[in-house]
């Protein structure tokens, strides 16, 4: 078993995995980058047969403009969107630095990735056998489903028996079901430290199994690596950030609202609806 408070089986996969947007990868090389398409002479071909993509920008513009953080999200559906009109919107949001996935009743599954411009996510579910049924933009902090998933479904935290060999387990259960009981969103997130708490590996392996796995997970790579599990005890995530030898150097639970490290603040959604409006003027005008 790897160290942490989340962990996984030796030769388990770590990383959330989750369809890229315009055939990337989320774990490509940092700093790798593809030609865009609208750099190339086909784009102004592709941007007229594509007026809806044109109409949509400056939507979503808008949207950027006037959304505040932790507000709900405003969608944009692509489910009916061409081939060529998909092909310009990815072209146009291209991969930000944050993507995940949420587990859904009856094998449905949303992923979502976080385009260039922080604050517009692409969100698209897939049924039980991998086929696409929905596909939309959206723009938030974080997209409206990964909040709701993390907050159904949770289970009463039973701090159950001391394991043999328990430290500090029994009152950090304690203090984290007396945190999650009353929390209020928007409220202030309280943290605990594992580097400054001492505890055993039973410690932690009955930390894990008393708090339980919860429905999203997440990954962000914008400084260095972080990746966000919700747990099965409501408003209890665990964020943990790695080097670039996927050693754990901090790991943490956060007790209150989905986790900064994985949500678009305020400033972002102004400094995304310049960028966007750039693009629009340069390539759509």
């Amino acid at each position: 078993m790897k160290a942490g408070f989340w962990v996984a089986p030796e030769g388990a996969e770590p990383i959330v995995s989750v369809l890229p947007i315009g055939g990337g990868s989320i774990d490509a090389a940092p700093g790798a980058r593809r030609i865009s398409l609208l750099a190339t002479g086909r784009a102004e071909d592709l941007i007229a047969a594509c007026p809806r993509v044109r109409s949509l920008l400056p939507r979503i513009v808008g949207a950027l403009e006037n959304q505040r953080e932790g507000e709900k999200g405003q969608l944009f559906d692509l489910t009916d969107f061409s081939a060529d009109e998909i092909v310009l919107v990815e072209q146009v949001i291209g991969e930000g630095e944050v993507a995940g996935v949420v587990a859904l009743p009856d094998g449905i599954v949303a992923q979502i990735h976080e385009s260039v411009m922080t604050g517009l996510w692409r969100v698209r579910f897939t049924d039980a056998g991998g086929k696409l049924v929905a596909d939309y933009l959206e723009v938030s902090s974080l997209p409206e489903i990964a909040r709701r998933a993390a907050l159904n479904n949770c289970r009463p935290l039973a701090p159950g028996e001391a394991p043999p060999g328990a430290m500090n387990v029994m009152p950090l259960l304690s203090e984290i079901a007396s945190r999650s009981a009353g929390h209020r969103p928007g409220g202030p997130t309280h943290t605990i430290t594992f580097s400054l708490l001492p505890m055993s590996p039973e410690d932690m392996s009955h930390l894990q199994q008393r708090l339980g796995p919860g429905a999203v997970r997440l990954v962000s790579r914008g400084y260095g690596s972080c990746r966000v599990h919700s747990t099965a005890t409501k408003n209890v995530w665990s964020v943990q950030f790695f080097n670039a030898m996927d050693q754990i150097i901090l790991d943490t639970l956060e007790i209150g609202d989905a986790p900064a490290a994985a949500c678009a603040a305020e400033e972002d959604f102004r400094d995304s609806a310049r960028r966007l409006r750039e693009i629009e003027e340069a390539y759509f005008a």
